[in-house]
């Protein structure tokens, strides 16, 4: 009797189960622990053409064994509930149009996927084919002071001579004319509207001139005796004017723009206050003068000014420009850095300038690199970002303004086979549906 009434109880336990089961509904394995099909997809796609593979198998004859191969990769590769079509589409390109033709399928199902699929897609490049980048030459010279009797500061970790090579091995590729000016004498003939170089395509004017050499800027010995009054900032507004003159665009690398003058031999008992000799400190009135003298129709003489005009702005971001020209170059600095001798927007109508190309947002009505164009001709890049320095942003800063275009062309490694892109969609299914 106590038997029976056990098994009664059993019953209706497993009867009122069913019932509520029923009432309620019951959850597929796949509800429970979904999978993430898309994912897998993608995932197949890369593990098998890990090797090349893959991209090799999609640009031969359907018939061909590889195919079989293939299959065989993905069962392997896949969970042996998962079927899936693999479909190839060849890419035709006409002008601005782009047409998917089928150009082979496997399946490993019969009769087709069952319930609910994912797909994933992936681009293959056929393996005869390769790429190539074509820089648009900019039609000036680009001159980089590497003056070996010359000593730089706010560079800290670097020489200027360590920056000069940096510089010209990312910027070069994209001048018509590259000239390393090896001296401060050298330096002296280039502001004297001499060609130093003997290349054929030397140009003074129009040209580009980075200095490498920080806050410092090298001066020859015959401008060291004769500027010498004013801390030498009269020659700072010698150098505006030339710039002025020969339409240049004088690039400093980093922090205050002309805060001290360097010559090893002419100033060799004179340092910088830091340790450093052969070194004079001009001051603020260094990039005064220059601006007076870049800007030298209104500003016809020399003076005196040791205002300090440069801001210390905190952090500073990419501009919107500078952001795309980053990725269109493919030259990464941090799209973030600390500008403590950034330039005030106001000198541009103090000195007939105007702020173009600029590297970072302006920020407290201050840029932390920009370019400054004169209204006539001759403009001044100022990086004023504090040490150490990222040449990146030098270099960044050169192609933001004269943007030379990339020409991005595909060619074929094999005589007559015209290079290929096949276009591979692999849709995938659990068995059992969702």
């Amino acid at each position: 009797m106590m038997r029976t009434i056990e098994v009664s109880i059993v019953i209706v336990i497993l009867t009122t189960a069913f019932i509520a089961s029923s009432f309620f509904g019951t959850f597929s394995p796949q509800e429970i622990s979904p999978l993430n099909l898309r994912q897998l997809a993608l995932t197949t796609l890369q593990i098998v053409d890990s090797d090349k593979s893959l991209s090799k198998t999609v640009f031969k004859p359907s018939q061909d064994s590889a195919w079989t191969d293939l299959q065989i990769a993905l069962a392997a590769s896949l969970p042996p509930n998962i079927d899936y079509n693999l479909t190839v589409y060849d890419i035709y390109r006409t002008q601005d149009t782009i047409t998917y033709r089928q150009f082979h399928s496997i399946t490993s199902s019969v009769y087709g996927l069952a319930g609910s699929s994912e797909a994933a897609t992936y681009l293959v490049t056929s393996t005869n084919s390769s790429f190539a980048t074509i820089k648009q030459k900019i039609r000036k010279t680009l001159y980089v002071l590497n003056c070996s009797d010359s000593n730089g500061w706010w560079i800290t970790g670097y020489t200027g001579q360590s920056l000069a090579a940096d510089v010209v091995d990312l910027l070069s590729p994209y001048f018509n004319t590259t000239v390393i000016v090896q001296s401060t004498a050298e330096l002296e003939s280039l502001l004297d509207g001499a060609e130093i170089s003997g290349l054929p395509h030397e140009s003074v004017s129009h040209a580009v001139v980075i200095n490498t050499f920080g806050e410092s800027v090298p001066i020859p010995s015959s401008y060291a005796d004769l500027y010498s009054r004013g801390s030498y900032a009269e020659y700072c507004y010698e150098l505006g004017k030339r710039v002025n003159q020969y339409d240049w665009t004088w690039v400093s690398i980093v922090g205050y723009p002309f805060y001290y003058v360097s010559n090893t031999v002419k100033l060799a008992d004179s340092h910088n206050s830091w340790g450093i000799y052969g070194m004079n400190r001009v001051g603020p009135a260094g990039l005064n003068c220059f601006l007076r003298g870049l800007d030298v129709e209104h500003y016809s003489s020399y003076g005196y000014d040791d205002d300090s005009i440069a801001r210390d702005v905190n952090l500073v971001y990419f501009s919107d420009e500078a952001t795309y020209y980053s990725n269109y170059y493919g030259i990464y600095p941090a799209y973030y850095q600390t500008a403590t001798r950034a330039l005030p927007a106001s000198i541009q109508a103090t000195y007939h300038l105007t702020a173009v190309s600029a590297v970072f947002d302006l920020k407290d009505e201050c840029y932390g690199a920009a370019t400054f164009e004169h209204e006539s001709t001759g403009a001044l890049t100022a990086i004023g970002l504090t040490r150490t320095p990222d040449i990146r942003v030098t270099a960044l800063a050169t192609l933001i303004h004269d943007k030379p275009v990339l020409y991005k062309s595909e060619f074929t490694l094999t005589a007559g086979e015209r290079p290929t892109q096949r276009l591979l969609v692999l849709q995938l299914s659990q068995q059992g549906g969702s």
